[in-house]
């Protein structure tokens, strides 16, 4: 968990960067989330994709009959991905919003965040526990997918372990599952993540 890490301006890249270019780019249901859903028998509901980026998973889940709330921190992310749902002719609210200062006033019940909680400050990853605490229904589930130790190449995100995961999200969620997978997208080899399914207590 530790190493100071730098990120981009999320605004500029999102701005001037075709969203299909970018390494994270994935067009079909994540593969993690898609047997969670499955193995959880969670088929509809109210869905929150946090920090949705390019749009392509909230659109998936919209596919799938949840109605979807995607937000970004970027307004061009949000702008491109409410383009591309109307393109799809997929049903999917997008707002512009900062998950460390939350304007979200509803509950969800399911949140995906695919990218978003593996860039923020060490600093702050207990604020963001205690907002997911607050975001997701009672009998809801988080589904979270962040780089792992594993992950070999320099720079990018935080990496983290099961039991980093545990101590940060313990006091607000239980942790029913943890696997070590990857991240589908165009990089190569596919980045190694930690896939981890969490109830709130």
């Amino acid at each position: 968990m530790s190493g100071e890490r730098i990120f981009p301006d999320w605004q500029e890249l999102y701005r001037t960067t075709p969203s299909e270019s970018l390494p994270w780019y994935h067009e079909p249901l994540d593969a993690d989330l898609e047997q969670a859903l499955e193995r959880w028998q969670v088929a509809s509901g109210r869905a929150l994709d946090l920090g949705a980026g390019p749009g392509t998973q909230a659109i998936a889940l919209a596919g799938r009959g949840f109605d979807v709330t995607g937000s970004d921190l970027s307004q061009a992310a949000v702008e491109k991905a409410a383009a591309l749902a109307a393109e799809r002719g997929a049903s999917v609210r997008f707002v512009q919003d900062d998950i460390l200062d939350s304007r979200l006033a509803e509950r969800f019940d399911v949140v995906f965040d695919r990218g978003c909680f593996h860039c923020l400050p060490p600093e702050r990853r207990g604020d963001y526990a205690r907002t997911l605490g607050r975001l997701v229904a009672p009998g809801g589930l988080f589904f979270l997918k962040c780089f792992s130790v594993l992950e070999p190449r320099d720079g990018g995100p935080y990496r983290f372990t099961p039991g980093d995961i545990r101590e940060v999200f313990g006091e607000y969620f239980e942790v029913l599952s943890v696997h070590e997978t990857v991240y589908q997208g165009s990089l190569d080899p596919l980045p190694r993540a930690l896939f981890v399914v969490l109830k709130p207590r």
